[in-house]
């Protein structure tokens, strides 16, 4: 998949999905769209077993299109919006592990968009953040729903209220990124990261993304159903038996899964 601004490239089982809308990789509807094409790629390719999202080295993506949304009538924005948030939504669902890789801002729906990731690695010049109330608005693409779950309630409605951004530091402290690296480095920190998801066993991977990803959202009893679930599936597949004959045979962390 190759659109005007987000492309796909796949090498060794790792796939990257590359924004590139210069200057500040706004998130314009086509950009949106094209990103939404790229994940729901993702979901059908047997040979990708883990995904990097990735603005470049200069940025990861500024926000969304100001001057695209600036004339919107309130019809428009609820017509966008449902589209905004499925696009990202698409991302959120990519059964592989994802990583975003993220130098220089991700603010608005960029801080969004790598909050859909399963992980993000942030260069140490990093600023994300959720500025729309600065614009009279708020964030309209799953910020204030995916932020409290990431770094708790009180602390994103400050940092959503405020519109302040949020330096890398301070977004490892409080959970909002795992890793910060030197800028240079945030990508291939990020594929070392995706080759060691994707040497996993690929079925189990995804089976453990699922539960954890449906369970946080309901009850107790109904998550641990999920988890039974998924957790007897994977009795079908040929990675387990390789997993388990490898722990009697050699001890554990020797097995060379095939993702089947």
């Amino acid at each position: 998949m190759a659109g005007e601004f987000v492309s796909v490239d796949v090498s060794d089982a790792v796939a990257t999905i590359r924004l590139d809308r210069p200057p500040m990789n706004a998130l314009s509807v086509q950009v949106q769209e094209e990103i939404r094409a790229a994940a729901d790629e993702m979901t059908q390719r047997a040979d990708v077993r883990a995904v990097i999202l990735y603005g470049g080295p200069k940025v990861f993506a500024a926000g969304a299109d100001v001057k695209e949304m600036a004339d919107w009538s309130l019809t428009d924005a609820l017509a966008r919006a449902a589209h905004l948030q499925s696009a990202f939504t698409a991302v959120a669902r990519i059964p592989q592990p994802t990583i975003a890789a993220v130098t220089g801002y991700a603010l608005g729906g960029g801080c969004e968009l790598a909050m859909c990731c399963d992980f993000r690695v942030a260069g140490d010049n990093a600023r994300l953040g959720q500025p729309e109330i600065l614009l009279g608005i708020i964030p309209g693409a799953g910020g204030t729903q995916r932020l409290p779950r990431l770094v708790g309630i009180s602390r994103a409605k400050e940092i959503i209220l405020s519109g302040r951004f949020v330096v890398a530091d301070e977004a490892r402290e409080i959970g909002l990124v795992d890793r910060v690296v030197a800028p240079d480095e945030v990508y291939a920190e990020s594929v070392s990261w995706a080759q060691q998801l994707a040497r996993g066993p690929a079925f189990a991977m995804r089976a453990a993304k699922s539960a954890i990803d449906r369970g946080i959202e309901t009850d107790l009893e109904t998550g641990l159903d999920i988890e039974r679930l998924q957790f007897s599936a994977l009795f079908g597949t040929r990675d387990q038996e390789i997993g388990m004959r490898s722990f009697l045979e050699n001890g554990p962390g020797k097995a060379e899964f095939t993702g089947s």
